[in-house]
């Protein structure tokens, strides 16, 4: 992945909080071309409530312009999609992110947001097929929402980090986040900005050195 660095010649380097109802979708410089040798294709779903920067957080990391699939919001959404924690939002997502990361010449991770209504759930399941794993992105205004997005990767055994996005001061330690939404020790929990490269880069990078874990965990048990 890239540095944070890189983000110094785009057109506009900082994607929106995914609050304002604005799609993350910032990084307008020219679309990066598949290598012709990336042949292992890897994939990581990023799930969450409803407006709590999943789009903005794929945006952020993705190489290429990331595909959205944002959509105005309406009268008829009026009663079914509570907005009142993103008073600024004016779009939602209505089927699933996606953006790419070039890890090596033959190695590729493909990123997939999963739509935070509840109404769109029923998708979730073709996106958490064949990922590696999962992060979960909280907001602490509604943890509540969090909820069934960690009861469906625990169904479906897919290994998973929680991130706090956080947008302004914490009020809350990341223990007392752990505690209320009855996390195991051994999930991990980290803080970071979903409109932050680097921050969201950082993300990605626990739940890799989680797997790496997992998979080290289990190769000694079968020993």
């Amino acid at each position: 992945m890239d540095s944070n660095s890189s983000d110094a010649g785009r057109e506009s380097a900082r994607p929106d909080d995914g609050r304002s109802g604005r799609p993350g979708t910032a990084l307008l410089e020219p679309r990066t071309a598949l290598g012709p040798a990336a042949d292992n294709g890897m994939k990581i779903v990023v799930v969450g409530g409803f407006g709590v920067g999943k789009t903005t957080l794929v945006g952020a990391v993705s190489e290429i312009r990331p595909l959205n699939t944002e959509e105005t919001m309406t009268r008829a959404g009026v009663g079914v999609d509570d907005p009142s924690a993103s008073p600024g939002k004016r779009s939602t997502t209505v089927a699933f992110d996606f953006g790419r990361i070039t890890l090596s010449e033959r190695n590729v991770l493909y990123l997939f947001g999963a739509p935070g209504q509840e109404r769109f759930w029923f998708l979730w399941d073709r996106l958490f097929s064949g990922a590696l794993g999962a992060v979960v992105l909280v907001d602490t205004r509604r943890l509540a929402d969090s909820w069934y997005a960690i009861d469906r990767l625990e169904q479906h055994g897919t290994p998973f980090v929680v991130a706090r996005n956080v947008f302004a001061e914490p009020t809350h330690t990341l223990a007392q986040v752990r505690r209320a939404l009855d996390l195991p020790d051994r999930v991990p929990l980290v803080d970071c900005d979903a409109r932050d490269r680097e921050s969201s880069k950082q993300v990605l990078i626990e739940l890799v050195r989680h797997l790496h874990t997992l998979a080290e965990a289990e190769q000694e048990s079968t020993q």
